[in-house]
């Protein structure tokens, strides 16, 4: 099953007062890379959202955004009562200038690093709060999940329809290579003609057809349409199948372009020529297509 890399899903709740949200943004990544933001009283929870995002996401950057809004009395912090009076002693112990007066001012003391402090949540509040956020994120990850297999199912369509385009080419391919051996048999054989009537030569038949032969295994590309064929139908396959392809369709396509190279530096036809760019045009277009693929 094609699933793209890119994705979008939030989700919200409220108790007690206490309001979450979540947001999950994913993009395309060769491996899994994830980047959680939580408020700092909660990041004792980044391992275990780490592997929950592990448990549903194969490969991709991941970004995990989570805000909190407290309207209860439990958002107050407590005030460090040791930290305040220490930094007090050391005003107290500074000296004002002849002539000058200095205010104390409590709110700027109160920002002072380790006055306030959150409130330490013991092992039961702790295992509530991760209970509730790991609800909240699995709607967000099911409604992520809902926007990548709908894009997942646009790039399947793509894709399917340039391995389509390739295949046409490869058949007209595989029509023309008798001809090209024709036309070559013809070509050799009006220049040979050419030459020796000027000179006044004969050249051996056998000669000829013995050149002929060694231009017809050159030019022959049977194989190569065979495994180009055999990699558009592994293709396909993968396309529709459950397992997360993404690795692999890129290496298929990076093959695809090896056999579509070796024909085009074997062939020596016009025709071949332009199906040849044209498929290369679309190969790029699955090799950037699959980057976007789980």
């Amino acid at each position: 099953m094609i699933q793209s890399m890119t994705g979008y899903g939030d989700a919200h709740f409220s108790e007690d007062g206490v309001h979450y949200a979540v947001e999950i943004r994913s993009l395309n990544n060769r491996y899994f890379k994830s980047s959680i933001k939580l408020p700092e009283n909660l990041r004792f929870m980044e391992p275990a959202v780490d592997k929950l995002l592990r448990d549903w996401i194969q490969r991709g950057s991941v970004t995990v955004a989570m805000r909190v809004r407290n309207s209860s009395a439990t958002a107050a912090y407590d005030i460090n009562r040791a930290a305040l009076d220490h930094y007090l002693a050391q005003i107290k112990g500074v000296t004002v200038p002849p002539g000058m007066q200095a205010t104390v001012d409590l709110a700027a003391l109160l920002d002072m690093p380790g006055v306030c402090e959150a409130p330490e949540q013991d092992e039961d509040v702790q295992e509530r709060t991760w209970s509730l956020t790991k609800q909240m994120l699995e709607r967000a990850l099911q409604n992520l999940m809902k926007m990548r297999r709908a894009e997942g199912e646009a790039l399947k369509r793509d894709l399917l329809e340039h391995c389509g385009h390739i295949r046409r080419l490869v058949g007209e391919i595989a029509e023309l290579g008798p001809e090209v051996v024709t036309e070559y048999q013809v070509r050799l054989r009006d220049r040979v003609a050419a030459l020796v009537s000027d000179a006044k030569l004969e050249i051996d038949k056998d000669t000829l057809i013995r050149e002929v032969a060694i231009y017809a295994d050159r030019s022959d590309v049977n194989e190569e349409i065979a495994r180009l064929g055999c990699h558009l139908e592994q293709f396909e396959l993968l396309c529709d199948s459950p397992e997360m392809a993404g690795r692999k369709l890129d290496f298929l396509a990076q093959e695809m372009l090896r056999e579509v190279n070796t024909i085009g530096s074997k062939s020596n036809n016009a025709t071949i020529a332009r199906n040849v760019v044209d498929m290369k045009g679309c190969i790029d277009r699955l090799k950037e297509q699959v980057q976007n693929v789980e």
